[in-house]
């Protein structure tokens, strides 16, 4: 038994089908639960230990690659490895149904939500996962600050990037512009103070022959060229324009949805360092100046996003669907269809930039098969993210204790339920989905004894 063992992990598993591949990664998108962490651990378990589609090497050099990228990284992974398997289609079905799920998922909750949203059930459940919500934004600052503040300067960059958000109120993309232009000049003066913190490193074991292994040679289609290249990016270039030429003919420039469309274009743009980091800068856009909801409707983005598969980020599709059936667009007759395509819009302009990064740059990374030199502009931005969390993580913290403003009370039931939801998480290492259904109920239990 042990020979055939051995035999079976010498040689390398058969070519993967196409349409087994869309079934192991439509799987994988109703069970992405844990965030870019959590998922990453799931495909490594599947696809190196268990199916060796892809050998540990290949993974982390892949992995590597996505953490220099703006965007969900996860997702970005899925996409990788789905086009080094079955090229560009194989990547884009990869990359779609990581997060199509939870677009559907995300949609149906958010109807419930604006439709049934003062049902006190929903209300009560609601009530109890917002403390919940501040305590994980505060672990989320911790975990990051941990992985990345390792000396002085980087914690100056974080207080920095604080002060600038806090008090000054800059906008986001100023302040990641800064910080990498920061680590770019500090890299090459003080490389020892930019060192990226909790980076993968080499491949430290082997879990038998893989399908697409340490010393197979680079796919055909996965070879660089820069007419490939080319392509790539006039294709990616050309989908943004037709898709912002057709909003703007049938909307206008102003419309909600064209302007959604631009708005997270940008903010896909600058999702450095998870979704957390990019939260402040749709805070900004969506509630503060195009009003497309309202802080306390932004909390529940979170905490609703927190409860269902996929990448965080699509909380943005909460986001595009409040806002959608806000501006009602098609009419007050109309809200689910105007809500429906404002989600279906910024959900496409967000994750249209990842897919062009990864069919762009992957045949550089799988050609070359070096190390990536651009560590230290991301040490400074993931430094700077950790102060811009720490405030999101105020901003919550703020509407959910005294949510009538400084002259209202304080909520102290609100500020007890954080402190237990911070207890479980940072000393027990509770599971942050439980943390939110255990703060739901006991929202509603109080909603009903109230």
């Amino acid at each position: 038994m042990d020979a055939q063992n051995n035999k079976n992990l010498n040689s390398a598993p058969n070519s993967v089908p196409f349409v087994e591949a869309i079934l192991y990664w439509l799987k994988l998108g109703f069970i992405s639960f844990g965030g870019p962490a959590g998922q990453i651990a799931i495909m490594h378990h599947d696809l190196v230990e268990n199916k060796r589609w892809i050998s540990e090497k290949r993974f982390l050099h892949a992995l590597n690659y996505c953490m220099l990228l703006p965007g969900p990284e996860a997702q970005q992974l899925a996409t990788y490895i789905g086009w080094l398997m079955h090229r560009t289609w194989g990547g884009i079905v990869a990359g779609t149904l990581f997060f199509l799920p939870s677009f559907f998922i995300l949609v149906g909750l958010a109807y419930i939500y604006m439709a049934y949203g003062s049902v006190p059930a929903v209300a009560g459940a609601l009530y109890g996962i917002k403390p919940a919500v501040v305590a994980i934004v505060m672990f989320a600052a911790y975990r990051i600050g941990l992985r990345t503040l390792k000396n002085k300067l980087m914690w100056g960059i974080a207080a920095a990037a604080f002060l600038a958000i806090f008090i000054l109120k800059l906008p986001f993309p100023l302040i990641v512009l800064t910080a990498g232009l920061i680590g770019y000049v500090g890299g090459k003066h003080y490389p020892n103070y930019f060192k990226l913190g909790g980076g993968h490193g080499a491949a430290q074991k082997s879990y038998g022959a893989a399908l697409i292994d340490d010393g197979t040679p680079t796919p055909a289609h996965a070879l660089f060229s820069w007419r490939r290249l080319w392509q790539v990016a006039i294709s990616g270039l050309a989908l943004w324009l037709i898709a912002m030429a057709v909003l703007m003919a049938n909307y206008g420039w102003q419309g909600a949805f064209t302007q959604m469309g631009w708005f997270f274009t940008k903010a896909a743009l600058l999702t450095f360092g998870g979704a957390y980091a990019v939260l402040p800068y749709v805070y900004q856009g969506a509630v503060e100046h195009y009003h497309w909801l309202t802080p306390t409707q932004m909390i529940d983005a979170l905490a609703l996003g927190e409860t269902t598969p996929g990448p965080l980020i699509m909380v943005v599709t909460f986001v595009g669907f409040v806002g959608g059936w806000v501006t009602q667009t098609f009419g007050a007759d109309a809200l689910f269809a105007s809500a429906f395509i404002a989600a279906t819009v910024v959900t496409f302009f967000t994750f249209l930039p990842s897919f062009v990064f990864i069919l762009l740059g992957g045949p550089f990374i799988e050609t070359t098969h070096g190390n990536l030199k651009f560590t230290a502009p991301l040490s400074a931005i993931t430094a700077a993210v950790v102060g811009v969390i720490v405030n999101l993580a105020l901003f919550f913290a703020y509407h959910v204790f005294s949510p009538q403003g400084l002259t209202g009370q304080i909520d102290w039931l609100s500020v007890a339920l954080t402190a237990l939801a911070t207890l479980a998480i940072f000393k027990y290492k509770a599971n942050v989905i439980l943390v939110i259904i255990a703060g739901g109920i006991l929202g509603m239990a109080w909603q009903l004894l109230a």
